[in-house]
This record gives C-alpha cells, sequence and structure tokens, in this order.
C-alpha cells in the first residue's frame, strides 16, 4: 500500500507478509527478528531503503515499510517505454550489479535468490533503479550461514530461473551462493526481452 508518514513529511509503501505457522517457536521468531535488524542495517545507493517493521501477532502479519518508487518496477516501465537506448540498459546494469556486489561483500553475505525485473524498482525521473522486493515471507527456512532475502513466490517464475534458484554454495553444501543472483542477472529481462548481462558479457 501507498502510506504517508507524518512525521518525516514522506510518501512510503507498506508492505504486509503473512507468516501463518511459520512462527512455530520462539527460536523461529528470534530468527525472525534477527533478519529484519539485518535489513535495517542494508544502506546502499541500489538498495531499497528499509524504514521500519513490526510484528501483528493477532493477525500474523508481518508489516515493514520502505520507500516509494515513482515508476513502479523495471518489469512495468519497461512494458511503459519500450526502446531505450543500449546506454540506458547500461546504466541499469551497472547499478543492479553495483548493490549486488554491497550485498554479497556484507558480514554475512545476503543473497537475494529472486532477482528479475519484478524485484527491481525505478525512479523514471532520475533512471535510478534499485533491488528490492526483500521479502521476508520464506526466510526462517533460509537463515543459514548466509541471510537470504527472498522475495515471495511467483507463479511466473519457473523455467531456467526456477532450476536454477537453487544451487550449491561456495563451500559446498546444499543451499544458495553468489551464483544464484549471477544467473538471476544473466536471466533478467531489461532490454527487449533479451539476457542483456550475457549479451554484453563482452563489452
Amino acid at each position: 500500500y501507498k502510506a504517508f508518514d507524518q512525521l518525516e513529511g514522506l510518501e512510503v509503501a507498506w508492505n504486509q507478509i503473512k507468516v501463518g505457522d511459520l512462527l512455530r517457536n520462539n527460536d523461529d521468531l528470534e530468527r525472525l527478528r534477527s533478519e529484519v535488524r539485518l535489513l535495517k542495517t542494508l544502506k546502499h545507493k541500489n538498495i531499497i531503503k528499509f524504514y521500519n517493521s513490526w510484528l501483528d501477532k493477532r493477525s500474523n502479519n508481518i508489516n515493514f515499510i520502505t520507500e516509494v518508487f515513482t515508476s513502479g518496477t523495471l518489469r512495468q516501465y519497461r512494458i511503459k517505454h519500450k526502446k531505450v537506448d543500449i546506454r540506458a540498459l547500461k546504466k541499469w546494469s551497472r547499478q543492479i550489479l553495483s548493490g549486488l556486489v554491497y550485498l554479497h561483500s556484507h558480514d554475512p553475505p545476503v543473497i537475494h535468490r529472486d532477482l528479475k525485473c519484478d524485484n527491481i524498482f525505478t525512479n523514471g525521473n532520475q533512471g535510478e533503479v534499485k533491488i528490492g522486493d526483500l521479502g521476508l515471507a520464506n526466510i526462517l527456512d533460509n537463515a543459514r550461514s548466509a541471510h537470504s532475502i527472498i522475495a515471495e513466490e511467483s507463479i511466473d517464475n519457473q523455467g531456467d530461473e526456477a532450476a536454477y534458484s537453487e544451487t550449491h554454495s561456495s563451500d559446498g553444501d546444499e543451499g544458495t551462493s553468489e551464483l544464484s543472483d549471477e544467473i538471476g542477472c544473466r536471466y533478467t529481462h531489461i532490454g527487449d526481452m533479451h539476457w542483456i548481462f550475457a549479451r554484453h558479457q563482452r563489452s
């Protein structure tokens, strides 16, 4: 939902995730709180700003407040603006990669796992894109050696993207690794349904 922060005078986005029976015990609840604290520490110009959050035990919802974007997701933006110069595509790509470098360099490393145009947000009046949709619905099953910031599962995340969503971590254990985000980048539709990271690999 779009909301208004009266204290700061800012328009913000109010997000809700239904946790259901995920909070099975106190350990799960503490892990969830740990993940939320991690989200609040992420400070990068190409990562969505995370302002506040709270758990509503009565309705089993996690509520969190993030910055709002003027132009929606990158997918919506590309549908609206079908002809985009290659220079703009490269500019977006550099911003996305800059955000990923920050996430992967974080201590502990942060793995997104669902990077695609639906989870990248844009301010069209500034030519700015940010990695977002940092959902919390599935983190309780994925907070192991690396923190996982995972967008809610989407019905169109099938095929090659789904096949590569689970891979081997750097230490050989089954799970999520930086390779997941690398593959996510290659499969991000930015320019006319081309895999632009593969297309411009030699640039």
